[in-house]
């Protein structure tokens, strides 16, 4: 139905122009590039920088039912150098109609229309050359068809209560689709204004980055929606949606307007989300002491979104799952992250929209900052959330992506939109969060604020790159030691300070050690009597990758002792160096809370000591720092991670507990995918009884905290799906329960997912689940329900389960990403989701593109437990056979290279991990 309405579409869109645009009598001929043989004038993939747009008063006109739109862009420029052309950013636009009028004089001149659709480029030719100094006015009609996958001004759809499915439209620009929508200059350093009018049928709703200032009718069945002139901002920011919205709105203690729009079945769904957001823009106005410069922030939930949401300015877009919540029925998982991810888009307001990177390759910029002041202002809005107990996993995550050669440094140079997408991933969020965090750390909280105050004031509407941060930073340190010094004579610096060896902070020669090289340091600890010998070097997985010599940071370290919880600071600048305490110590403990963007390795007793520490008394030490230490990034020899992870039998803390699954479930999924059952076995009955009492200790209920009731529904679901006895047993009797209600009966939300999961395991089970997964008061359980499914041990269910996922109708294919690697978990279904990937190629990167987030999550987590020879040679064989721009993808890089490595963790310690669970005594 969808692709017959699409071919409907493309016949109905001259018709359709015709009738809702008003066009001038000049015409223009748009040939691809070489057409008539002529020559299109510019040969790089970046726009010239003579022509500057100022102001774009823009006209959309989307059709619902034929799925076609039409606009017009009038674009004012400015030209700083003579040219006889004006090139610009057009992808999949019909263009009918174009011309360039000269400002002063009224002048209209005809143009041709080039197109270079490699650069996604179009070009007007000017019968006469623009003048330098001069304002132009840019008029192109044209039309489109909205788009079919999730980015662009596209489709979406939704089913009411009653079953009766509806269309709405909806833009995602980041970073490269706006000139899907309208032809502009798509760079973020083309700063402009946006005039902006929707028409649309009176049943309904546009929407768009600013408030409507009149509405005005065309005909009886079409009004036309003007909306007040935005702020200068970036072409990727722009938004406008059209729908049948419904919403709920509240003022904020500074006067801004914020709403939250959803699907009408769904606004009862939209009351947290709209507290969350005005505790949340009160809070960035006070930190920053910059004013949201828009009179209100709209949220609008959409029914097909690719990531989790979007930070257009003043209207911000979020998949449903990232905004709606129910007290009843959402877990506590989602409030968590649900308020996560606002916090997020709101931050982005101040960074990214008020100030921009310059180029995609400084893209940290605008997401390490959002994702840093997550928990910077969710930590203060929402403490009951507890969220600093989720930032050290964040930082372990990129670290994980950072030890492989293929990763990249934070700020990197990108130039076409595949490159760019590519930069959306764990090193320019997690790592780039992760530095700031350390940075804030070691400057402390004022000064660091401060710092940020002054770069937001400095550059607000402007376009930044690393160094202006820096320089900012830099300044407000210099301002506060004056400061300091000035009111406190007996100021002095000392190696324990945070000005260590240095009477200045040099941020700029800081941090750039920081963004401009790849990877992270381990710092080598070795302690003789008082001396403690410290060594740097780039840190990288498997025994084979070369370590780069060459490679230094400027490594703010933190330590403590058994003699000291006081925090002591070090800047460690050389390779080697060595640290001076009061007194000989019995332990000492570097990177205090796992603040700092390095690992540690303790020669000699010094990891002996510390496990022995953690047997006697693990409280003695913070949570953070137990789970830092349980990470195998820093084994130096296989059985230290093994050993530290006996303590975990009387660990309850939330961080530990997950960090020693995510180290040694994947050790056990390794041998699991090999067939090495006998030793896979005795894993999974070590790790089980590693966490049996905690397993036994939860009620399935939800009470507790946010974090209990986390740690409750992860440890239920890991006892249940390794078939811990006692939990499956419960969750059968809740299932049969449920089952015999027709699903009535109210279960906990933190206890769903177990009981889900091991309902589906039956076939009767699996089907009267999917059942439910089709109604619409199941909505807020389908990624449960998702997850349960997969976990089939039918292929015939799992592979059916992906074929509807990339179908869209049944299972939205925005959820498909996650069902792909749900499947590829599934020891049943591994092989099948790479034979998905394969037969699906092409299709899959048309719906999510090339480069995108979602198309590296397919391809890192349908490979990462592959570790033989033959599955190496298979993914390489694949990948080579695409085209270059598919085989040379950085996740291609990173898949290949996981492969290697886990094919030399096996050769080089299954044997050792064989005879360690041999000999273990719990």
């Amino acid at each position: 139905m969808a692709r017959g309405l699409y071919q409907q579409g493309k016949r109905k869109a001259r018709i359709l122009q015709e009738l809702c645009l008003t066009c001038p009598a000049f015409s223009a001929s748009a040939d691809q590039d070489g057409g008539n043989n002529m020559q299109f004038p510019w040969d790089k993939m970046r726009l010239p920088r003579h022509v500057i747009p100022v102001h774009y008063d823009l006209l959309i006109h989307p059709n619902l039912t034929t799925l076609t739109f039409s606009g017009s862009a009038k674009i004012e420029i400015t030209v700083t150098q003579q040219t006889s052309s004006v090139i610009l950013h057009s992808k999949r636009l019909h263009i009918t109609k174009a011309a360039i009028e000269a400002g002063g004089a009224r002048s209209v001149q005809e143009v041709q229309v080039l197109e270079h659709q490699p650069f996604e480029q179009v070009a007007l030719l000017a019968a006469e050359p623009l003048r330098p100094g001069h304002s132009y006015t840019v008029s192109i009609y044209y039309s489109a068809n909205l788009s079919e996958s999730f980015h662009g001004f596209y489709k979406s759809t939704y089913r009411t209560q009653n079953g009766e499915l509806r269309v709405l439209a909806s833009t995602q620009f980041e970073p490269t689709a706006a000139r899907m929508a309208f032809p502009c200059f798509d760079e973020p350093a083309f700063k402009a204004r946006f005039s902006i009018k929707i028409r649309r049928e009176p049943k309904h709703l546009a929407l768009s980055n600013m408030p409507v200032v009149k509405t005005v009718n065309i005909t009886s069945w079409l009004v036309e929606d003007h909306f007040d002139t935005s702020v200068k901002m970036s072409t990727y920011l722009v938004a406008f949606i059209v729908s049948d919205f419904k919403s709920v709105s509240k003022i904020t203690s500074h006067g801004i307007k914020i709403s939250v729009y959803t699907v009408p079945d769904k606004i009862n769904q939209a009351v947290y989300a709209l507290d969350a957001a005005v505790k949340l823009l009160d809070f960035y106005e006070d930190y920053f002491s910059i004013p949201y410069p828009l009179p209100k922030q709209d949220l609008a939930a959409i029914p097909d979104f690719q990531s989790g949401a979007m930070e257009n300015w003043g209207l911000t877009t979020y998949r449903e799952s990232a905004l709606l919540y129910d007290p009843e029925k959402s877990s506590a998982s989602s409030k968590l992250w649900t308020t996560m991810i606002i916090a997020h888009e709101l931050a982005h307001q101040w960074f990214g929209n008020l100030v921009t990177m310059e180029w995609w390759n400084d893209l940290w910029l605008n997401e390490g900052f959002a994702k840093f002041m997550e928990f910077v202002s969710v930590s203060v809005t929402h403490p009951e959330l507890r969220v600093v107990n989720y930032f050290l996993g964040k930082c372990l995550d990129a670290m994980e992506v950072d030890a492989l050669n293929s990763s990249h440094p934070v700020s990197t140079p990108v130039e076409d939109p595949a490159q760019i997408l590519e930069m959306f991933d764990d090193v320019s969020y997690e790592k780039g969060s992760c530095i700031l965090n350390m940075l804030r750390d070691y400057m402390t909280a004022g000064v660091f604020k401060a710092g940020l105050v002054q770069y937001l004031q400095k550059y607000s509407y402007q376009n930044t790159k690393n160094e202006d941060l820096w320089n900012s930073m830099t300044n407000a340190s210099f301002f506060f030691i004056l400061i300091f010094s000035k009111f406190v004579s007996s100021f002095s610096l000392t190696k324990t300070q945070h000005w260590t060896k240095r009477e200045t902070l040099d941020v700029r020669a800081m941090m750039n050690t920081w963004t401009l090289q790849k990877g992270f340091p381990l710092v080598t600890v070795t302690v003789r009597g008082k001396n403690v010998h410290l060594q740097q070097e780039h840190y990288m997985k498997g025994v084979d990758s070369p370590s780069s010599t060459e490679y230094l940071w400027h490594i703010p370290l933190t330590y403590i002792t058994s003699k000291s919880d006081t925090v002591q600071r070090f800047l460690m600048t050389t390779k080697t160096d060595v640290l001076i305490l009061q007194e000989e110590v019995e332990w000492i403990k570097f990177n205090v809370g796992m603040n700092g963007y390095y690992i540690v390795h303790y020669e000699d007793d010094g990891w002996d000591h510390l496990i022995s520490l953690l047997k006697e008394n693990h409280t003695v030490i913070s949570s953070n720092d137990r789970a830092s230490l349980l990470s195998k990034l820093s084994e130096k020899i296989l059985s230290l991670p093994f050993d530290l992870t006996l303590y975990l039998k009387h660990e309850t803390h939330i961080m530990p507990v997950f960090q020693g699954m995510n180290e040694l479930i994947p050790i056990y999924k390794l041998m699991e995918r090999r067939d090495m059952d006998d030793t896979a076995n005795q894993l999974k009955e070590y790790i089980v009884n590693l966490f049996k009492d905690l397993i036994d200790k939860q009620s399935w209920n939800d009470e507790g905290s946010v974090s209990e009731r986390m740690l409750k529904h992860s440890l239920l679901l890991f006892a249940c799906v390794r078939g811990y006895q006692p939990c499956v047993d419960k969750a059968q009797e809740y299932f049969m329960k449920w089952q015999k209600s027709n699903g009535t009966l109210s279960l906990p939300t933190d206890v769903k997912t177990a009981v889900y999961a091991i309902g589906a395991q039956t076939s009767e089970g699996w089907d009267f689940l999917f059942s439910k997964y089709r109604l619409h008061s199941f909505n807020l359980e389908k990624h449960k329900i998702e997850l349960a499914l997969s976990l089939s041990r039918n292929n015939d269910k799992l592979q059916w389960l992906m074929d509807q996922g990339l179908h869209g109708d049944i299972i939205k294919t925005q959820d498909l990403p996650h069902i792909i690697l749900f499947v590829a978990r599934n020891p049943s279904g591994y092989h099948l989701a790479w034979t998905f990937l394969k037969k699906n190629w092409e299709e899959l990167v048309e719906k999510f593109e090339l480069g995108s987030h979602s198309i590296a999550d397919i391809i890192t987590g349908v490979t990462n437990q592959y570790s033989t020879r033959l599955q190496l040679a298979e993914v390489k064989e694949f990948f080579n056979s695409l085209e270059e721009k598919s085989s040379q993808l950085r996740c291609v890089q990173q898949a290949i290279e996981t492969i290697e490595d886990n094919i030399q963790w096996m050769d080089r310690n299954f044997e050792k991990v064989k005879k360690w669970l041999q000999n273990k005594k719990l």
